[in-house]
């Protein structure tokens, strides 16, 4: 079987292949951060509940990390190596990656349901809850942990609809679930006044018909690549080979779920219950601001990808320059925003004035120099796009295990007010890490393919 024209990386303008995934990619990560983040915008303004539900739901973050963790082992390590087969015209093989992620995908999602379920409890309290938080996050994540799988299929599956340059249908993926979610949950929480658990179930039945969808889209006609059930029969080696790839992806959302375990606890002990509200917040706020970057290194992907496995190192080159320079350009922007307006942003979350207090100064600190994070993506992202898994990993481990959790613990010990010690080793992380990233990115690209992405001529 070979690949035809269809969605064919290695022609045409490369500027205009990568926007043709990221823009509707950006507005389908818009859509899926909807799941979580309208939760949380209706549950801080539940009447006369201050901030601990939002702060319950906060607890829940580091978990719900981790299944997106998973989601990427399998989703964001299949879906490259399916871009690099297609690209060197196997698409034999790229339907056996894909059926293998599948796979897993289902068997790893069941096993984190019943795992979660056992171990709640202590986790909850290990990850900084007390005895007033406790009983909304243990509602919320209950519910969650029942409809794990849906949420894993959802999001790892969605990566090979993007893979094949279906940017739209993996909007319509996310835009399915995210409009059913904003409709049930006003319904839910307030109508029929479940509070948190209304939240809760409207996340997971939103997350089901994203999950119906696209595997209906993958098993249909108009899908390039296909699921079939010969393609998911295991083989140790292809398994193997997703899971190098995947591990970065993995990484990164695992090395999320560790840092907010480390945050919150450290903010519980010097700050209580109401900093852990505002990190709840100001996690928020960086899923949203962050949509962007996402959309265009996700779009730029599969785009390295195919021509990495066609030998059109000339267009990496013209990929990488538009992606980076446009991610670095948008999060100063942003990083002006945040700093000139943070109520603004604080308020879509929480009135509660207490709060609002608390965190304007933690956001301003937290977001410094916010176009830092940008070069991690870039570097990240290109990485992981030509199979180099080696460089995603360490990258992942060094921002966040090597450099973010020790800082986090050490600094309140050493700054005042203590609390800032937590969000200051955000900042530090990003300068740190983000140099080390996109430089070495820079250095393999120029040692190993001959390209040069930034010099004074072409």
């Amino acid at each position: 079987m070979t690949v035809g024209s269809t969605n064919d990386f290695s022609k045409g303008s490369v500027v205009k292949n990568i926007l043709s995934i990221a823009l509707p990619m950006t507005v389908a990560q818009l859509i899926n951060i909807l799941y979580n983040i309208v939760d949380r915008m209706y549950i801080g303004h539940i009447p006369g509940s201050d901030t601990l539900p939002l702060t319950g739901l906060g607890l829940c973050m580091p978990v719900i990390s981790a299944v997106i963790a998973f989601a990427n082992l399998f989703g964001m390590g299949g879906a490259p190596l399916c871009s690099i087969a297609r690209g060197r015209g196997d698409v034999d093989e790229a339907e056996k990656i894909m059926g293998n992620s599948f796979a897993m995908l289902l068997f790893t999602g069941l096993l984190l349901t019943v795992t979660g379920l056992v171990f709640k409890r202590p986790l909850l309290y290990a990850f900084g809850a007390s005895d007033a938080t406790y009983p909304f996050a243990d509602s919320y994540l209950t519910i969650y942990l029942l409809g794990n799988v849906f949420v894993m299929m959802s999001l790892g599956m969605n990566s090979f609809i993007n893979a094949q340059g279906f940017g739209r249908m993996g909007m319509i993926t996310t835009l399915i679930g995210a409009v059913l979610n904003i409709i049930l949950d006003p319904v839910l929480i307030f109508a029929l006044n479940l509070g948190i658990r209304g939240a809760a179930i409207a996340t997971v039945v939103s997350q089901a018909a994203s999950a119906l969808w696209t595997f209906i889209f993958l098993t249909g006609k108009k899908t390039i690549l296909h699921i079939r059930l010969s393609s998911m029969k295991l083989e140790v080696r292809r398994v193997g080979s997703i899971i190098a790839l995947g591990t970065s992806g993995f990484m990164m959302s695992i090395t999320n779920s560790i840092v907010q375990v480390v945050c919150n606890a450290t903010l519980s002990a010097f700050g209580g219950d109401l900093y852990v509200g505002v990190m709840t917040v100001l996690n928020s706020i960086r899923e949203i601001v962050v949509m962007p970057v996402s959309g265009i290194n996700n779009g730029a992907q599969p785009v390295v990808s195919f021509n990495y496995g066609a030998k059109r190192y000339d267009r990496i080159r013209t990929a990488i320059r538009f992606a980076s320079a446009s991610c670095i350009a948008y999060t100063f922007v942003i990083w002006g925003a945040l700093h000139l307006f943070p109520t603004f942003f604080i308020r879509i979350f929480n009135d509660d004035a207490q709060l609002i207090e608390a965190a304007v100064p933690s956001l301003q600190l937290f977001f410094f120099g916010f176009f830092m994070m940008a070069l991690q993506f870039s570097g990240q992202t290109v990485f992981q796009a030509l199979g180099k898994a080696k460089y995603a990993i360490f990258f992942s481990i060094l921002r966040k295990v090597i450099i973010v959790t020790p800082l986090t613990i050490l600094l309140p010990y050493f700054v005042t007010p203590a609390v800032n010690g937590v969000f200051l080793a955000e900042v530090i992380s990003n300068f740190i890490g983000g140099t080390a990233c996109f430089c070495t990115m820079l250095h393999v690209m120029r040692k190993e393919l001959g390209i040069r992405i930034i010099s004074f001529k072409n």
